[in-house]
């Protein structure tokens, strides 16, 4: 069915045509390129237009990972539009997190003025013969799934649906158009365009049979075969059905490098953060959607250990070098591919040798817990306090309407995640600055949840925290930031340790490079947009000041901080 839209631009058409095709949010960094789409959206929502809802976000890193952090709660792209190449260049950081999460992004910028004069949005000031690039694109292009330039009116269906498309296609990740000014501004009348889009959109895919069946008997076949996984739980759907395949094999599910939910935590069969203390006694290694299985410079399985990979690409083919083996490999929708490798081990193993294996896990899993436990207990008087111990004391607070955004500092162990959606970590690829955003992208998608970020003191400078607390606000985004503030990069300090245990950098008081003091009074810098913020240098108080905090959150609506002093490494 087609629509007829009354417009008066491109512009006009363009956000009638996202708001047509689900778009909620439009997460805008904006510049001069803006003019025409900033005249547009002013005319729809003077008439009640209301979506897509203008989100106005002072800072490139927080506008990305807003848009990363409400898809991947929901899992439908929303769009971000920067000030052409330099706004292009500040978000390159949080596309390249994007990319590596398989997230969906539309990742717009505006295209500085093409002419000198002639056109209606010619160039018309000093900056718009500097901001020129040959290939605007170029700077991104290794990271998104495609690229395009808006080059006219009749084309726009087309492109929006071929991008919006494409970055919902497996595998996921973010796509680039760029909109020059000229076009935007084209003055038009109407815009007719379908009801929906009609762009191909490829449906969720199972491997074919004879692949699921010979891994079944690869793994039936197995004594000892280890799960791990990193983010099988991109899928919540997958959750189960790893469930069911662990418990098919009675074999255990480790959460390795992990940045979803992948298996419930308090399950028998779950058994902790780290393979590397069960790589010499498997003899087949299942990778469910795990871009580093180990780390073959310090320890891997043993050489005739058979490995299976499964992922919506085992190859991780964006990857330009990965050289982790497979005997078999599963490629397509990996809650079908496990449920279907479920049912087919189950006649295959041997059920004596499965309830063995099972109640051995059983028993480490106990195991491991009462060792966590411990460790948060001897930690709990520390002074300056000890991350485990902040872990425990947020860890306590989490429930099923809890999400926790992890920028790296949170301990594993010290908290128990059951239900898919409810924790989050750091992209693959590491770029610093991601929670504030995320956790504001994953308030606003679930305004009824509880939102915890917890984030270093480094990561927390590079989120851009006067833009990020600045959003909260606005747009009464209530969530609670924990800063674990150790005064130093300790990812750089661990580097140079390993690198050189006996090294110069070391030895050093100061070792160069990592260290973060003086300290600045982080709190501060919430109070400053409205928000409550309080300084934790006692174990014993932290409990309370998270109490305080939540409250805060929870029952006035709004957003709280606590600078947490962790003892520095």
């Amino acid at each position: 069915m087609t629509k007829r839209a009354s417009v008066e631009s491109t512009a006009e058409a363009y956000l009638e045509l996202l708001a047509a095709r689900g778009v909620e949010y439009f997460f805008a960094n904006s510049g001069t390129d803006f003019a025409p789409l900033i005249d547009a959206y002013a005319k729809r929502l003077s008439q009640g237009q209301a979506l897509p809802r203008p989100m106005t976000i002072p800072h490139e890193t927080p506008a990305v990972s807003m848009a990363h952090g409400y898809a991947m709660v929901t899992g439908r792209p929303q769009v971000v539009m920067v000030h052409v190449i330099v706004g292009a260049g500040n978000a390159v950081g949080g596309i390249i997190n994007a990319a590596r999460s398989n997230v969906p992004i539309l990742f717009s910028a505006g295209r500085n003025p093409l002419t000198e004069a002639g056109l209606h949005g010619s160039r018309n000031r000093a900056i718009h013969w500097a901001q020129e690039s040959f290939d605007q694109a170029g700077m991104v292009r290794e990271y998104v799934k495609w690229d395009y330039e808006l080059r006219n009116f009749t084309q726009l269906e087309t492109v929006v649906d071929r991008a919006l498309s494409l970055a919902q296609a497996e595998p996921r990740g973010p796509v680039y158009l760029t909109l020059p000014r000229e076009v935007l501004a084209e003055k038009q009348e109407t815009f007719e365009y379908a009801e929906a889009s009609r762009a191909p959109r490829p449906a969720a895919a199972v491997a074919a049979p004879e692949a699921i069946a010979e891994t079944a008997r690869l793994l039936a076949a197995a004594r000892n075969p280890i799960i791990l996984t990193k983010a099988a739980g991109r899928d919540p759907l997958a959750v189960a059905a790893l469930v069911r395949l662990a418990e098919a094999l009675g074999a255990p599910v480790i959460d390795q490098f992990h940045t979803y939910v992948n298996f419930p935590q308090d399950h028998p069969l779950h058994a902790g953060f780290d393979a590397t203390p069960y790589l010499d006694d498997a003899d087949c290694v299942v990778a469910v959607e795990s871009d580093v299985l180990w780390f073959p410079a310090l320890k891997a399985p043993r050489p005739e250990t058979k490995i299976v990979q499964i992922a919506v690409d085992p190859l991780f083919a964006r990857y330009p070098i990965r050289g982790f083996p497979a005997d078999a490999a599963l490629s397509g929708t990996v809650s079908l591919n496990l449920s279907a490798l479920a049912e087919a081990v189950r006649p295959r193993v041997d059920a004596a040798a499965v309830g063995e294996r099972t109640q051995r896990w059983h028993a480490e899993h106990r195991r491991l817990r009462e060792t966590w436990a411990a460790t948060a207990r001897k930690a709990q008087n520390e002074k300056p306090l000890e991350m485990v111990w902040v872990s425990k004391c947020v860890g306590d607070l989490v429930d099923d309407r809890t999400i926790l955004v992890d920028e790296y500092d949170f301990d594993p162990t010290q908290g128990c995640f059951r239900a898919p959606g409810t924790y989050f970590g750091s992209s693959p690829a590491g770029g610093l600055g991601w929670g504030l955003g995320a956790a504001l992208g994953a308030k606003l998608a679930a305004p009824d949840k509880t939102v915890i970020c917890c984030v270093g003191d480094g990561a927390y400078i590079f989120g851009a925290p006067t833009a990020a607390h600045f959003v909260s606000r606005a747009y009464n985004l209530p969530a609670l930031f924990v800063i674990f503030n150790n005064r130093a990069w300790n990812a750089v300090k661990r580097a140079v340790q390993s690198h050189a245990p006996a090294g110069a950098g070391v030895k050093s008081a100061t070792m160069p490079l990592s260290d973060l003091e003086p300290a600045p009074d982080y709190e501060l810098v919430c109070r400053a947009s409205g928000g409550h913020a309080e300084r934790v240098e006692d174990p014993a108080a932290l409990p309370e000041a998270l109490a305080r905090a939540l409250k805060v959150v929870r029952d006035e609506k709004r957003q709280a901080l606590l600078n947490v002093i962790c003892k520095k490494p």
